[in-house]
């Protein structure tokens, strides 16, 4: 692997403070992410892994170590650098689907790509729709949506701005079987089209399974990655 790769982790560390006293949540990471890899984060729960996404995607600063994305060094970019640096390059899926409530499917797919200035948003967004099976469904708002059908919305926005890094922070955590079997099929065959690195945290091991590796963590530190 090569500077290229759009995700390096090097001894990255991070330290909150709690009522407690300093508490460490992850401790001297080395993680790398190869372009079009899916790599799965599994661990108990707080072994670090939805942390290390947040520290990764530089939405939180680490107490040590260094985080490449794309090339750049994270620490020597402030908060604007960084949304700069992702927009349009990184995407991210959340268990609880984060639609904004006052949207359409259509509008919600279409919403970044509009802030990024991409030509034909609605378009685009209305072929994503289609592409996860939404195609009658763009005009509901997401209290109208299923479950299921709210994440496939939200893999639909997450992919339409063709990003070369998707993070997934337990994606199918909150479907019901038939549902996350669903979601988790659209997005390792949407991940594979558009040759996207994937870095899934989940704690189903049968969704791991499909990824081309598992990084396993536990108490903030990789035990295994193979």
């Amino acid at each position: 692997m090569s500077d290229a790769d759009p995700l390096i982790l090097e001894d990255v560390s991070l330290t909150l403070p709690s009522a407690a006293g300093p508490v460490k949540i992850l401790r001297g990471l080395d993680v790398r992410v190869a372009r079009g890899e899916r790599v799965a984060l599994v661990g108990p729960s707080g072994s670090g892994k939805s942390s290390l996404i947040a520290v990764a995607a530089g939405l939180e600063q680490p107490s040590g170590g260094r985080v490449r994305l794309f090339g750049e060094d994270l620490a020597r970019l402030d908060e604007d650098g960084r949304a700069r640096l992702r927009r349009g390059r990184v995407s991210l899926v959340f268990q609880g689907f984060h639609l904004l409530p006052s949207m359409t499917a259509e509008e919600n797919v279409a919403a970044p790509l509009e802030i990024a200035r991409a030509p034909k948003a609605a378009a685009t967004a209305r072929a994503w729709l289609d592409r996860v099976g939404l195609g009658n469904r763009m005009r509901h708002y997401p209290h109208q949506l299923s479950g299921g059908e709210q994440q496939r919305v939200a893999l639909a926005r997450a992919l339409a701005p063709a990003p070369a890094l998707i993070f997934a922070d337990e994606p199918t955590g909150n479907l019901d079987a038939v549902n996350a079997g669903r979601v988790a099929d659209l997005l390792f065959e949407l991940t594979a089209q558009s040759r996207a690195a994937l870095v899934l945290v989940t704690h189903d091991e049968g969704l791991a399974g499909r990824a081309d590796r598992a990084v396993r963590l536990r108490d903030g530190q990789v035990v295994a990655a193979a």
